[in-house]
């Protein structure tokens, strides 16, 4: 089956197979091929363990192909909807609203879980607003299903967030490194998404006082901000 990529980035490309995609972790010539070989199926591994995990508790791909001695390749369903960095300045701010309130909700569930994201931005976020009742298992356990599309959009509907690409993501219990991943959202809404930015922050963090560090992780995202507004 003809592959096409549709991604590339430093560390992947990514390919559209089908209904499937393939993301192959790209060999680093600047490094020992055998370390290098080490740490990409290290990568792919630990990358596929997260979303596996990830899986169970909000809307991402759930891998059904993993290979970390050749191609250093996870295959996941194809989520056909509408990268959110794209999309969500042109909703009016009511949904924008209900967007980002929603992916504070999400996050709390990750970071339950202990799961940090890595590279929180909407770049990271595909937006489907109305699915079949029968499509979230079919995109999490079906190999080559019909792809969720973003035609089918019901504008009245709660959105639904797919989460994506989980490269730079590891498990970690410390309130820092959760705070630290609220700041690079922060950080994308203020630049992407400037008109609103404080507001739909604000929407964010009601979706996200429902995880077990709230408080905590909310007082030391303040002091992770200004480290960064104080760095010369």
């Amino acid at each position: 089956m003809k592959q096409k990529i549709i991604q590339q980035g430093a560390e992947a490309i990514i390919y559209k197979q089908g209904n499937n995609v393939l993301k192959n972790r790209i060999k680093k010539s600047y490094r020992i091929s055998e370390l290098d070989n080490k740490i990409r199926k290290q990568r792919t591994k630990s990358e596929a363990k997260l979303l596996e995990k990830a899986s169970s508790v909000i809307n991402c791909p759930k891998p059904f192909l993993i290979v970390e001695d050749i191609f250093y390749q996870i295959g996941m369903p194809f989520i056909d909807g509408k990268k959110l960095s794209q999309y969500l300045n042109e909703f009016p701010l009511a949904k924008q609203k209900q967007i980002l309130k929603q992916i504070g909700q999400d996050v709390a569930k990750l970071h339950n879980q202990d799961i940090i994201h890595g590279d929180l931005t909407t770049s990271n976020m595909i937006l489907i607003e109305r699915l079949p009742v029968h499509s979230r298992s079919q995109i999490n356990n079906k190999i080559d299903n019909k792809p969720i599309e973003s035609s089918s959009i019901n504008r009245t509907s709660s959105p639904i967030i797919y989460f994506i690409d989980f490269g730079l993501g590891y498990i970690s219990k410390k309130i820092e490194d959760k705070a630290v991943d609220i700041h690079l959202l922060r950080q994308a809404l203020e630049s992407k998404h400037f008109e609103h930015w404080e507001i739909l922050f604000k929407e964010f963090e009601k979706g996200y006082s429902t995880s077990k560090d709230y408080k905590e992780v909310i007082e030391r995202l303040k002091k992770v901000e200004a480290r960064g507004r104080y760095k010369f």
